[in-house]
Formats: C-alpha cells, sequence, structure tokens
C-alpha cells in the first residue's frame, strides 16, 4: 500500500510535467506537444531515481531536504493562495466561491449530495502521510514524544493550509464546462487550466500560471521524496521483524546507517507497478486505489483493536489523548468504515466496464491474499516486532 502510495504521487508529478510541457509548446488548442504515454513513464522512471538517490544520502541530508520541503511547502502554498485569486479578479466573489455548486459535465453524475460526498474524499487521500513521522521514530530523537507531535502538527497544517489553498483556487475558477472539458489548453487537466487562464485572461499569455504550477510540481516532488522515505523505513522494519521475502537483505544499512537495499527495492517496487498503466487506465487506477483505502484500513485495524480489546492491557506512552483517546478511536473507526463504502461507490455513469469502480476489487484482492498467507504461514512463524530496547 506504501508502494501505491509512492506510485500515485510521482506518477502524477510526472503527469504534471507533461502539463507544463503542453502549455509551454503552446498548450492544447495552439499546438502544443503533448508527450506519449510512454515518455511519461521516462518522465516518471527519472523522478523515482532522484527520489531514490536522495533517500541513499546520509541521514542529515535527508533531515535537510527534509526541513526545506517543509519551507517550500508552506511558503509556496500561501504564495498561491495570494498570487490567484489576486489575478483571477473577474470571479473574485464570495458569494459565488461559497455558494455556487456545479454539477454541470461531472460524467453523468448531477446529485449534489453524492457528489459533495464523493468530493470528501480527495481530503482523505491528501491526509495519508502523516504516519511518516511514526516510520521515521527509530530516527528521531525523543520519539516517544516528537512522533506523535510530529502527526499532529501534521495533520493541523494540512487543514488550515489546504483549506486556504482551496480557496484560492476556487476564486480563480472561471469557466466550469471548459475546465472540466478535454478542450482547455492544459489538455483536460482542470487545475493547471485554472492557474494557466487565470494568468492569460489578465496579461494575455498564461507563463505565470505555468511558473506557478512550476511551485507545485516542486512541492508534489519533495512529497515524493517523502513518501519513498516512508517506504523505505516501513521495508527496513518489517523486514527486520522478518515478515518479509528476503528480509536479510532488505534490513541490512549502510556505514551511514542507512537501508539503501530498502531504498532502492521501495523505487523498484513503485516503477513497476506504475507500468499498468501502459496497458490499461483502468487498471492502474484500481491498482492506485489501494493506495488510499488500504492504507486508512491498515491506520483503523490496530485502532479498532485498542478500543475493543486492549482498553485494559494497552499502556499508554508519555504522549497520550488520556480519556479522549477512547471516543478520538471510535470516532476514527467510524468514518473509515463510512469512507470505505464511499470509495467503493461508483465515479461516473453510466456504468460500463470502462467506469466501473474497482476498488472493492482490489482492495478485497489484497486483502485476501494477506489474510490467507496469515492463515496458512505467517502466523506459524511471525511473533511480533523485534524490540530495540531492553528495559
Amino acid at each position: 500500500m506504501q508502494w501505491a502510495i509512492t506510485t500515485s504521487i510521482d506518477f502524477s508529478l510526472a503527469q504534471l510535467i507533461q502539463v507544463i510541457i503542453l502549455l509551454s509548446t503552446g498548450g492544447n488548442n495552439g499546438g502544443g506537444y503533448e508527450a506519449s504515454k510512454y515518455l511519461v513513464i521516462c518522465i516518471y522512471a527519472g523522478i523515482l531515481f532522484l527520489h531514490a538517490i536522495i533517500n541513499s544520502l546520509t541521514i542529515s541530508w535527508l533531515s535537510f531536504f527534509g526541513q526545506l520541503a517543509a519551507a517550500w511547502n508552506i511558503m509556496g502554498v500561501f504564495l498561491l493562495m495570494i498570487i490567484i485569486p489576486t489575478v483571477a479578479t473577474r470571479r473574485a466573489d464570495a458569494k459565488f466561491v461559497f455558494t455556487q455548486f456545479n454539477t454541470e459535465d461531472t460524467d453523468g453524475v448531477h446529485n449534489k449530495l453524492y457528489i459533495f460526498i464523493l468530493g470528501l474524499l480527495m481530503s482523505q487521500y491528501t491526509l495519508t502521510g502523516y504516519d511518516a513521522s511514526a516510520h521515521m521514530s527509530e530516527e528521531t530523537k525523543n520519539a516517544d514524544t516528537n512522533g506523535p507531535k510530529g502527526i499532529i502538527s501534521a495533520i493541523g497544517i494540512s487543514i488550515l493550509v489546504g483549506w486556504g489553498y482551496l480557496i484560492g483556487i476556487t476564486f480563480a475558477v472561471t469557466n466550469i464546462p471548459v475546465l472540466l472539458s478535454a478542450d482547455n489548453n492544459s489538455g483536460g487537466y482542470a487545475i493547471a487550466e485554472v492557474f494557466y487562464v487565470a494568468f492569460k485572461s489578465r496579461y494575455g499569455n498564461g507563463v505565470g500560471g505555468i511558473i506557478c504550477l512550476g511551485v507545485v510540481a516542486v512541492a508534489i516532488f519533495f512529497c515524493g521524496m517523502g513518501s519513498v522515505t516512508s517506504n523505505s523505513r516501513m521495508v527496513y522494519a518489517f523486514s527486520r521483524d522478518g515478515a518479509m521475502p528476503f528480509s536479510s537483505t532488505w534490513h541490512k544499512v549502510n556505514k551511514q546507517e542507512v537501508p539503501i537495499n530498502a531504498v532502492w527495492l521501495s523505487v523498484v517496487i513503485s516503477f513497476c507497478m506504475a507500468l499498468t498503466y501502459l496497458g490499461s487506465i483502468v487498471a492502474f487506477q484500481a491498482m492506485v486505489s489501494i493506495a488510499t483505502i488500504g492504507l486508512y484500513i491498515a491506520y483503523a485495524l490496530p485502532i479498532f483493536f485498542r478500543v475493543t480489546l486492549g482498553r485494559d492491557s494497552f499502556v499508554p506512552g508519555p504522549f497520550n489523548l488520556g480519556n479522549f483517546g477512547i471516543l478520538v478511536g471510535w470516532v476514527a473507526v467510524i468514518w473509515v468504515a463510512i469512507i470505505t463504502i464511499l470509495f467503493s461507490l461508483p465515479v461516473a455513469y453510466p456504468i460500463t466496464k470502462n467506469t466501473l469502480n474497482y476498488t472493492p476489487v482490489a482492495v478485497g484482492g489484497l486483502l485476501f491474499i494477506t489474510v490467507s498467507w496469515w492463515l496458512l504461514s505467517a502466523r506459524h512463524w511471525f511473533k511480533g516486532p523485534i524490540a530495540n530496547i531492553v528495559s
């Protein structure tokens, strides 16, 4: 599931780079160059390679890039929150932003409540990286308190900054039907069209919009970098506990104490997962769907066992929610159950083999394989995580 997260992040960056190239060469309506799916895969491979190189560096360098990423994301988002609405003055209408609800050209779906519910799922996708603080806990000072603080602060910042960013983008929306069609300059990518049209309408060209897309692209690059870091640490932890095939290979670290084998395994598997895009976009979307729903199920299961079976035996750490822990746990479990159903609903009508939501099939198949492996094999030899500290 973590590998699918990296795949979805870095592949979306490759597609965004394709759009930037398209807009820079004239746009979809001006004969701009649109990269083939094979070139997109090559761009994707290059991105993964850079992420592997960065994650092969020492911890101090990785920390530096992490701090740079945090600064870029915060400053970049605030910059876009100011620039985009300011440029797109024609639609700077609070009434439009907060009351208009468009249901045109939404793949045959016109029910406002249904569209609103499906719209919630995007926030679920973006709020999946906060667990990286836990994955990096073995390389964090005072991890028992700084780890949870990192998770909570990441969620809080994402909510506040992300909300402001969406409001800023909404102020820049001008022509919704065109944004949702393949006739726009960016070849169907609505968010790129928002940036491009905002500057083109004001200044006669979309160069400023392309620059803004570049800011977004760098932010996504850092996000993918962090995802590879998280992947490699999970591979290291699982292999150290003997829970992966060829564990002795993946849990090795180099002289700088970097799990370099785990890093390169993560990027190779992420690359292979994206190859489904060359054969079938439906298969690719089904594979990527595991990234969000599967990850949230993985989040919810230990919480569920904590609030049900582990209430008496659970020993809280130095940073805990106290009496609110059980309440927050149940809210989390119920919410994950709700979004699991939502992620399985159709997103386009009429439902055909090309519009069917294959998420239940993909996640159900993975769950079946995992449970079967546990029942038939792993439960006989896996004894749980290996403790590093002896009290």
